[in-house]
């Protein structure tokens, strides 16, 4: 299997997302470094006793993977949907 292309759809909105999720992140009580949000995955892992590095991380299993992901993307989707929730309540 190859590896999955992470490239964004629209060009150039992925320092938004990282902010976002740092954003997010930080509301969930996690320290995030607003030089490189993106970093807070490794807080995250820590929390959760998964032994993710910086660079190759292919020993993972994708529980231990979930583990890291699902609360970082859950967390963003929700904020997501609130804010959807509350522009269309302003409408």
């Amino acid at each position: 299997m190859g590896r999955r292309n992470r490239q964004t759809l629209v060009p150039g909105v992925r320092r938004a997302l990282d902010e976002f999720k740092g954003e997010v992140m930080a509301k969930q009580g996690y320290k995030v470094d607003p030089q490189d949000p993106n970093n807070v995955k490794y807080e995250v892992a820590r929390e959760q006793g998964i032994p993710l590095k910086k660079g190759y991380n292919g020993s993972l299993s994708s529980e231990e993977a979930g583990k890291v992901g699902g609360p970082i993307g859950g967390n963003m989707v929700k904020e997501m949907i609130r804010m959807a929730q509350e522009q269309l309540k302003n409408k």
